[in-house]
């Protein structure tokens, strides 16, 4: 029983220590000292909202920590409108769940839903490789999904990482301006 328990210990001792050594020598090998789940911090209002001009510069301040950058309504329809679109190289995408996501989002964006990554990532990250801007939204106003989702994607897109922007106002602010919206699946 003793032999049987010594051997069952250095069985999964040296799994543990394969298992490390080949995390450590992957390129895309998890970053062991990396806080994946983040604390929510408080949301600061959105751009084109009656808040003061200090919020909007803290919360590109606190955008700018994880190395992200605060989008405007005319910086998403600059997007909208870039050739690059057609190529994948700008991306947008909308970090809310299925049901909002199906009952209207922005043209073209493809869904993410922070809380479901399983179910999003593996068609996702090819488009992440490529693309050389990605916009991230979500409803707007105190929805911090979009900012989660943006520090995690991030990772993800080597092309972009100097090019990730969270769109503040999200789907509130671009809906209230009468912009075009899709319905359903991206097309």
């Amino acid at each position: 029983m003793k032999r049987t328990l010594l051997e069952a210990f250095a069985i999964i001792a040296i799994g543990a220590m394969a298992a490390l050594a080949a995390n450590a020598l992957s390129p895309r090998g998890l970053r062991l000292t990396r806080d994946y789940f983040p604390a929510p911090t408080p949301r600061m209002a959105a751009p084109g909202s009656n808040a003061p001009a200090d919020s909007l510069a803290a919360l590109a301040a606190r955008l700018a920590g994880h190395g992200l950058k605060l989008a405007d309504t005319n910086r998403v329809l600059q997007a909208q409108n870039d050739p690059r679109r057609a190529t994948g190289q700008v991306l947008i995408i909308d970090a809310r769940d299925d049901q909002h996501y199906q009952t209207g989002h922005l043209p073209g964006a493809v869904q993410f839903d922070y809380y479901r990554p399983e179910a999003f990532l593996p068609q996702l990250i090819p488009a992440l490789q490529l693309a050389r801007e990605i916009i991230i939204y979500c409803n707007g106003g105190d929805c911090e999904d979009s900012e989660l989702a943006a520090v995690m994607l991030r990772e993800f897109a080597p092309n972009a990482r100097d090019a990730v922007y969270v769109y503040a106002g999200g789907y509130a602010e671009w809906s209230s301006h009468g912009y075009p919206l899709e319905k359903g699946a991206a097309k």
